[in-house]
């Protein structure tokens, strides 16, 4: 009940003066809101990456005099590969009608003569398969008989994953410099707080209070402060979402993609108010142990 007590009784203090008390909170959310923000950055980064797993393919061009018997045969044996984990032949009619509808030059197609696009197998490699084998698998694909040209772009994926890292990598680094920041703020705040309070701490000690005690109600009020910049961190992270969603979902109609942006979920909001709250103690931990021990009483 004590510990009721205190607590209520800080977050009375806190809101007999709401104009400092939300500025103060404002800090920190802005402050936990940004890396909350470069997170879902790389979050959705991520989840649209996971769509490019057809990338990794292999589009084998064969000869414009292949016919479509030879190349269904084609695709049969190079299927058998221990290497390779299926094989998908598009026929060059079938690219030529999917080509109209994409590229909307749908009139002037219909203007030429012949076909012009040659039958394609997209190659797609065994789970299993690393650099080398994907060298070697490339060069045996381009030396078939039938085959006229073999293409594969898997450096850029490889490139944009290894961005990601990178920027995971920085993300932590500056999270750890901004939760710092969070717990000097906090603790500069007590600290005024402590100044403000010194007879009424002497007092305190004078009739027998121990450090803990008086401690106490300042560690509630480093608490509400991590949780309110918290729960205005998740705010300010969730208006940006929302202002974003229109804008994106137009983007993505325009490339016929579902992509939709993601979320922050349950768990990832709990932990930034929990990290609010755990810095909040921190900082006011810090502060009042330190400069508890320079008041007693005379």
């Amino acid at each position: 009940m004590r510990h009721v007590n205190t607590a209520f009784a800080a977050l009375g203090r806190l809101a007999r003066a709401p104009f400092a008390t939300l500025m103060t909170m404002l800090v920190i959310g802005v402050t936990l809101a940004l890396p909350a923000a470069l997170h879902l950055v790389i979050k959705n980064a991520q989840s649209m990456s996971e769509s490019w797993d057809n990338a990794f393919d292999f589009s084998v061009y064969l000869n414009a005099d292949v016919t479509l018997a030879e190349a269904k045969r084609l695709a049969d044996i190079v299927s058998q590969r221990a290497d390779v984990e299926n094989v998908t032949l598009i026929a060059a009619d079938d690219a030529l009608e999917e080509f109209r509808e994409l590229s909307g030059f749908g009139a002037a197609l219909d203007h030429l003569a012949v076909n012009p696009l040659p039958h394609t197998l997209v190659v797609r490699p065994g789970e299993s398969i690393n650099e080398i084998s994907m060298g070697l698998l490339n060069e045996e694909l381009g030396t078939l008989p039938e085959a006229d040209f073999v293409q594969v772009d898997t450096a850029w994926v490889q490139r944009f994953h290894a961005i990601l890292n990178i920027m995971q990598r920085a993300i932590a680094i500056g999270s750890s410099l901004l939760a710092v920041a969070i717990v000097v703020i906090i603790g500069n705040t007590i600290r005024l707080d402590i100044q403000n309070r010194h007879e009424e701490i002497e007092v305190t000690k004078l009739i027998g209070a121990s450090n803990s005690f008086v401690r106490r109600p300042f560690l509630y009020t480093g608490l509400w402060y991590g949780l309110g910049g918290g729960l205005l961190a998740l705010a300010l992270v969730g208006y940006g979402l929302y202002a974003l969603e229109e804008p994106v979902s137009r983007l993505s109609g325009l490339y016929n993609s579902p992509f939709r942006v993601l979320q922050l979920d349950i768990r990832e909001s709990a932990i930034i108010a929990g990290t609010g709250v755990l810095l909040g103690l921190a900082g006011s931990w810090i502060a009042a142990t330190r400069h508890m021990r320079r008041i007693e009483p005379r």
